[in-house]
């Protein structure tokens, strides 16, 4: 394991799965060193969070704090919300406003739930974990996260941020904007916005209900 993985699993907070707990999937096999490099980070440290739980890293099952990385990548579980956008992700983390990190054609990526728009980012997870560590409050939205639970509390664990305004319909990126859902429900709602705007044309109208 490079030193960015082995720092981003250091100041990262208490895994969510003991030690000794299963921490591998059948499903990380057909990714590579990718998919190896994962199984390992979960070996040392089975799922977590980092920057004021602005990052989660999925455990490998699901638990009352955490959807587990299989889990979570069940077509039926919300990717089918967003009508084939999602079916090429593999999802093994996600930021503070639910943009998940996935594994994408071979490489690692940001697949954007707003508008299902896949963003290469690196070609291993430990230059993924570099980037991270480069940019934190950039790549994971830690400094709206630390403000947001000053005014409101905590983040319920199984919650992310969502934008009340979306980021992409002109929303501004404060934390006055934003608000707690649960993880699954706010990727739901999110799939339904992406289907409407997917390779619409600037300026089209959409219809937006958070339901």
């Amino acid at each position: 394991m490079g030193p960015a993985l082995q720092k981003l699993l250091e100041i990262g907070g208490a895994p969510f799965l003991p030690e000794g707990s299963d921490s591998t999937s059948a499903a990380l096999n057909r990714f590579g060193q990718i998919g190896a490099s994962i199984a390992s980070v979960l070996k040392q440290k089975n799922g977590f969070f980092c920057f004021d739980s602005a990052l989660r890293f999925f455990p490998s099952v699901t638990m009352e704090s955490s959807w587990g990385i299989s889990d979570w990548n069940k077509h039926d579980l919300w990717k089918a919300d967003y009508n084939g956008l999602a079916d090429d992700v593999f999802c093994f983390a996600e930021d503070l406003f639910g943009q998940q990190f996935a594994v994408f054609e071979g490489e690692i990526g940001t697949f954007e739930p707003e508008t299902g728009n896949v963003e290469i980012l690196a070609s291993s997870l430990e230059q993924w974990a570099s980037r991270i560590l480069d940019d934190h409050n950039f790549m994971t939205g830690y400094s709206l996260g630390r403000e947001w639970q000053l005014n409101h509390g905590g983040l319920h664990p199984r919650h992310r941020l969502m934008a009340k305004q979306p980021f992409v319909l002109g929303g501004e990126y404060s934390a006055a904007n934003l608000a707690s859902m649960d993880s699954l429900r706010m990727m739901k709602t999110l799939g339904n916005l992406a289907r409407q705007i997917h390779d619409l044309p600037n300026g089209a109208q959409i219809r937006f209900k958070v339901g």
